[in-house]
């Protein structure tokens, strides 16, 4: 099983949904940087279940605790080791599962690789394992806000319902102002009415996180395979119900002419930058000083409570209505993950640079 992400910034994560917790181990974190802990927590808490009304009432404070690599409130370049205990599971809600697979979820391929699961909320297979890429992430964010990189992401679609501004204009500022996080006060409230009802239903939705990040400079990015759109595909695909990611114009780029897509060069006070930004801020696989911003789609929730038909371990065709406590939609509680993954490839990028800055 792969656990371990970056190649100098590496992340190791461990755990289970229903085990004793779940944790992580980074190695490659320079030396000498302030560690705000208080600030990790805060990142932790924005991901947690049990949040809001459109989010799955399991709760759990995600309290982290820090083993090594760090003294006197700096990191010291050896590895960050740390755990978050699980406090609240509800391990027999699951006992239904234990022989019938769950459609569309990791239940049967896990079965049929590994000849064992934890049914117990999906083990490794379970969101509960993202916290511990968010404290990752979290750990990233501190060294890159000394490079002066920014990375917010928020809810720009639930189901049919779509953000009105592009990636380029939307008012960063007001993403936390509401259980969804997305920064359209309207569309907000029409998307948490949207959630509200499929909750009710025992239904789910899905929808997409837009990701915009600022302050990264031309060149980071390791053509040919190494691509930094690449490593960013790659690190948002691995987030569990991501079922899709795009860059820049993306999808949309295909209606357009090559005059249309095409970003013109200008040059301001000796600075080179574009008149549009449809490449995302990646040309040739290599930052190029722009904006990046990029789409993730997350596929509705697998785990539901309407009856559905699937097989048991004998094969034998069934009915399962699920039971247990399930987030209606990820994307509200996708957007902190999102974010993460981003830092800890970027920082990644950062550090395999001939001549970091």
């Amino acid at each position: 099983m792969s656990n371990t992400i970056g190649k100098l910034f590496t992340f190791t994560s461990f755990g289970e949904s229903h085990g004793v917790g779940i944790g992580g181990i980074v190695d490659g974190c320079p030396a000498g940087i302030d560690f705000d802990e208080s600030f990790i927590q805060q990142e932790l808490d924005r991901r947690k279940p049990g949040q809001s009304k459109i989010a799955t009432p399991r709760k759990e404070d995600d309290r982290v605790e820090f083993f090594s690599g760090i003294f006197e409130g700096k990191t010291t370049g050896t590895p960050i080791a740390f755990i978050i205990r699980n406090q609240n599971q509800h391990s027999t809600d699951y006992d239904h599962l234990k022989e019938v697979y769950r459609p569309s979820h990791a239940d049967y391929t896990y079965q049929q690789k590994y000849g064992i699961r934890d049914y117990r909320g999906g083990g490794r297979s379970s969101a509960r394992e993202t916290a511990s890429r968010v404290v990752a992430g979290a750990i990233a964010k501190l060294v890159l806000r000394k490079l002066g990189v920014s990375i917010q992401a928020y809810t720009s679609q639930v189901g049919p319902i779509r953000m009105k501004a592009h990636a380029t204009e939307a008012d960063l500022s007001a993403v936390e102002n509401n259980i969804v996080r997305c920064p359209e006060a309207n569309t907000a409230e029409t998307m948490i009415d949207y959630i509200s009802e499929l909750k009710k239903s025992g239904d789910s939705t899905g929808g997409t996180v837009t990701c915009v990040i600022k302050g990264v400079p031309t060149g980071w990015g390791e053509p040919v395979f190494d691509k930094l759109q690449a490593r960013l595909a790659f690190s948002m695909l691995s987030i569990n119900a991501s079922h899709g990611f795009d860059y820049g114009a993306g999808f949309d780029g295909a209606a357009m002419k090559g005059s249309e897509l095409n970003d013109p060069f200008t040059v301001n006070e000796g600075k080179v930058s574009t008149t549009t930004n449809y490449s995302g801020g990646i040309q040739g696989g290599i930052s190029n000083g722009q904006d990046i911003y990029f789409r993730v789609l997350f596929k509705p929730v697998a785990t539901i409570s309407k009856k559905q038909d699937t097989i048991d371990s004998n094969l034998q065709e069934t009915e399962l209505q699920a039971r247990g406590r399930h987030d209606p939609c990820v994307l509200p509680r996708a957007v902190p993950i999102v974010e993460a993954m981003a830092a800890i490839t970027l920082l990644d990028s950062y550090l395999s640079q001939t001549n970091p800055i």
